[in-house]
């Protein structure tokens, strides 16, 4: 392949790649000369002394950079749907270079703390392989012609994007998040701190949701219930399906880093890898297990809440942990049941198809027992009040109630009805732990 300008697309990376390089040499001649410091303000500057225009100079060339950067980006979204190599770079190069502005605004306000003056340097390394990636590729793809995608309307569009999200999960994800900032504040916690942390916990989420229906597309379409995702019925292409998963769950971190703290950053994280490497990637179609093993990546979201309010990890942040990690199997599992053909027919090996219903049964009345015995771990501890433990106990006998019918009835009826109950139990309980907390 012989590397060409033909293509606009490939003269706009060009140019994106010249104004960062201009922006990165400004930006070390001001490190150099210490000219920060004679040209005070931000996003412009009045220099107080000749050097201090070298400053100026500096934040002029972001902003051409940034509007570059924008052209860049909107030009990759409409015209390079199909590549799976261009859209996704020119998604996280995107990402990087406005983390990179928003951290090193956040350095100087913020006396230059250790973990954003790394951020910092990576990022600016990470940023300059993807920028060169993307020229490169650009160049090398110029003479290519793909296949023009199918045109939607950008409510259509929305619409998917959306879907790809997975809101209904983000939303008790996000409850279970913001009822650890809660508890670990033990009060209401500002509203600063809310926005930040349910953003970058919502990004996180959705994201992973993104990337692992990424991963699944192939599989989705064997499947009654997921063969109308927008990847599995080619409403999006794979590219924009990785584009956009990577490009939250990026943010996501810049956010949390920069806004939160980094053990929460570190946490959301954590919970994205595992998510979608560990079980998506690795653990779904490898072992009956992969929902009990797997279930620790929806269980860091009250771990995320509780070290933004509190900056660590305390018992009570561990046992919140434990109660999401015991919840996952009988509620995935619930939904095996009724789900099972599909699940066979996909190769996906779940409980009821492995080891059958009787078995599957029995097993979701054993976690329910023991999911209702780590709720009472809290005020075990001492680490609740009254209000929590009168209604895990209520919350508690319902769930167990279900998991008996599902025991002794069998079906798909009341395995609907134990899969509906649990997500319900859930948003209960840590809406409990959220009132004990303020009352």
């Amino acid at each position: 392949m012989k590397y060409s300008l033909r293509s606009s697309f490939s003269r706009y990376t060009l140019a994106l790649f010249i104004s960062i390089l201009f922006v990165t040499a400004l930006g070390l001649a001001v490190s150099v000369t210490g000219a920060w410091a004679y040209c005070n303000g931000w996003p412009v500057c009045i220099p107080s002394t000749p050097l201090g225009y070298l400053k100026l100079a500096h934040l002029a060339f972001v902003g051409i950079a940034s509007i570059m950067m924008a052209l860049v980006w909107r030009k990759a979204w409409r015209e390079q749907r199909e590549h799976k190599s261009l859209l996704p770079l020119t998604t996280i190069t995107g990402v990087m270079f406005f983390g990179q502005a928003m951290v090193g605004a956040l350095e100087v306000n913020r006396s230059y703390p250790e973990h954003l003056v790394v951020l910092h340097g990576l990022t600016a390394v990470s940023l300059w392989v993807s920028l060169v990636a993307l020229v490169i590729i650009a160049g090398l793809s110029a003479h290519e012609n793909f296949a023009t995608s199918p045109q939607f309307t950008w409510n259509e569009r929305i619409k998917d994007f959306y879907i790809l999200s997975k809101p209904l999960i983000v939303a008790l994800l996000l409850l279970t998040t913001y009822a650890g900032l809660v508890a670990g504040t033990k009060g209401w916690p500002s509203l600063s701190l809310t926005f930040w942390t349910l953003l970058g916990g919502a990004l996180a989420a959705a994201g992973s949701s993104a990337l692992n229906q990424y991963i699944d597309r192939e599989l989705d379409k064997n499947m009654q219930r997921t063969a109308k995702r927008p990847l599995a019925d080619g409403r999006l292409t794979a590219a924009e399906g990785l584009s956009y998963g990577l490009m939250l769950c990026l943010a996501s971190y810049y956010i949390m880093a920069g806004y939160v703290n980094l053990l929460a950053a570190l946490l959301s994280l954590t919970g994205i890898f595992y998510y979608v490497f560990f079980y998506s990637v690795w653990l779904k179609k490898a072992t009956v297990q992969n929902i009990v093993i797997g279930g620790g990546a929806g269980a860091i979201p009250p771990m995320v809440g509780w070290a933004a309010a509190t900056g660590h990890l305390g018992l009570a942040a561990w046992i919140l942990f434990a109660i999401v990690f015991m919840w996952t199997p009988p509620h995935f599992w619930a939904l095996a049941i009724v789900r099972m053909k599909d699940y066979e027919k996909a190769g996906v090996p779940m409980l009821p198809v492995v080891r059958g219903e009787l078995e599957t049964r029995k097993q979701i009345l054993r976690y329910t027992i023991e999911l209702i015995a780590v709720t009472l771990l809290l005020p075990v501890f001492n680490l609740v009040g009254a209000v929590y433990l009168i209604s895990s106990l209520v919350l508690g006998g319902f769930l167990l109630y279900a998991a008996w019918q599902v025991w002794k009835v069998g079906g798909n009826k009341v395995a609907w009805t134990m899969y509906r109950w649990s997500s319900m139990y859930l948003a209960f309980i840590f809406l409990a732990l959220m009132v004990d907390a303020v009352v």
